[in-house]
């Protein structure tokens, strides 16, 4: 923030008007009067004016001036290593700058094993890892060992009191920081109707959704939000614009498209929530939205990524893809391409499960930062938003 310095005034004082008699003159004195101390000095003699020191730089704005492009380009990737051995991507992770590590798979460790496994990733990086985990609960919950009671699915907590959906979420979070992770790719926000239910293949046939009605929806990511992030783990509201009405899953399938989402769909409104109640994340899904962007999924869209969750609804945190790496729905853009497409449309983190995708997509990240000016901009602009969720996790120190 630019300080504006203040500019001393001169008053000049007795001038007279044109038409005033001329002053008499003074009785001769016998010593010559003492300078005054009020007369003011020449100007070649004026004092300079006091020189006011810039205000330091954020934590954030430090460290992001402290990386080269290559280790910026390396905050924009996160990449899955194996939940039981993570130590083997480690390399991976230090070779190219990798910003975020996600713990794929399901382990029955301990939190001691984990822990420890965590903390020797983290060694590794120069600036702190993001470290994620897919915790909701249900059939998608990464950690069930004896220290990670199993949790109810969002669908038995949906319809629960906040109370009890509350006190999950504490203890689940608490967990969770106990051992080194810092971010829950959770809760679901996505809305399934009554009519398609278990016929909805990503969410509805794993009863991963809070409920049926946007509204209900969207009171409980209201609770969810605070209660992880009070604890320690930032959210991530996934997936955006919503995946609860389409017939095919992206993980699994191409095709997957809702035709009904426009910019006022009421199955926005968990995610409006949820970003009112100040998650750090929100996830972009690979469906198609033809009345948002007919010309791509949502994950390459700058009208769904952009105009609608940047502009038009406000948000201004991280922003992370679903999975582009083994994803079925995007296999037919290389990997280079999915992470600068997806960098490009507005997208801060680019999430791959495949450790190897990291040197295409750094490479093609690197390269179209050297040569477009505009995306330079964008990929700093994106490397800002994960520095900034790092120091909402507590990972940033400076001073």
């Amino acid at each position: 923030m630019k300080r504006s310095l203040a500019v001393a005034a001169v008053v000049l004082l007795g001038a007279c008007s044109p038409g005033d008699p001329p002053a008499a003159a003074p009785a001769p004195s016998s010593a010559a009067p003492a300078p005054s101390s009020a007369a003011p000095l020449p100007s070649s003699a004026a004092p300079p004016p006091a020189s006011v020191a810039p205000p330091p730089a954020d934590c954030v704005t430090t460290t992001l001036d402290g990386l080269d492009l290559a280790e910026r380009v390396g905050q924009l990737l996160m990449i899955g290593v194996a939940v039981n051995a993570p130590s083997g991507a480690g390399d991976t992770l230090r070779r190219y700058h990798v910003g975020g590590a996600f713990l794929r798979g399901r382990s029955t460790h301990t939190a001691a094993q984990l822990k420890s496994d965590i903390a020797g990733l983290q060694k590794g990086s120069a600036v702190p890892m993001l470290v994620a985990v897919d915790q909701e609960g249900g059939s998608v919950q990464t950690l069930k060992g004896p220290d990670f009671p199993r949790l109810p699915s969002a669908f038995r907590l949906g319809p629960g009191s906040p109370a009890t959906l509350r006190d999950t979420t504490r203890a689940s979070a608490r967990r969770l920081t106990g051992i080194g992770v810092n971010l829950n790719l959770a809760p679901v926000a996505d809305t399934v109707p009554k009519s398609i239910g278990e016929g909805n293949p990503p969410i509805g046939a794993f009863r991963r959704e809070f409920g049926s009605d946007p509204a209900r929806v969207a009171a409980a990511i209201r609770t969810v939000v605070p209660a992880s992030q009070d604890a320690g783990v930032l959210t991530t509201l996934k997936h955006f614009p919503g995946l609860g009405r389409v017939r095919v899953n992206t993980d699994v399938s191409t095709g997957a498209t809702d035709n009904v989402a426009t910019v006022d769909d009421p199955y926005m409104a968990p995610f409006k929530a949820g970003i009112d109640a100040g998650s750090a994340a929100v996830m972009i899904s690979s469906a198609r939205y033809p009345k948002l962007d007919p010309a791509a999924v949502a994950a390459f869209s700058k009208p769904i990524i952009t105009g609608l969750l940047r502009e038009r609804i406000g948000f201004d945190g991280l922003v992370i893809s679903d999975d582009l790496g083994a994803a079925r729905a995007v296999t037919g853009v290389s990997p280079a391409q999915r992470a600068t497409r997806f960098v490009a449309a507005g997208g801060d983190m680019v999430l791959t499960i495949v450790a190897s995708d990291a040197a295409p997509m750094a490479g093609a990240l690197i390269n179209k930062a050297e040569t477009d000016q505009s995306f330079r901009s964008r990929v700093d602009d994106a490397a800002r938003h994960v520095l900034q969720t790092k120091e909402k996790a507590g990972l940033l120190r400076c001073g």
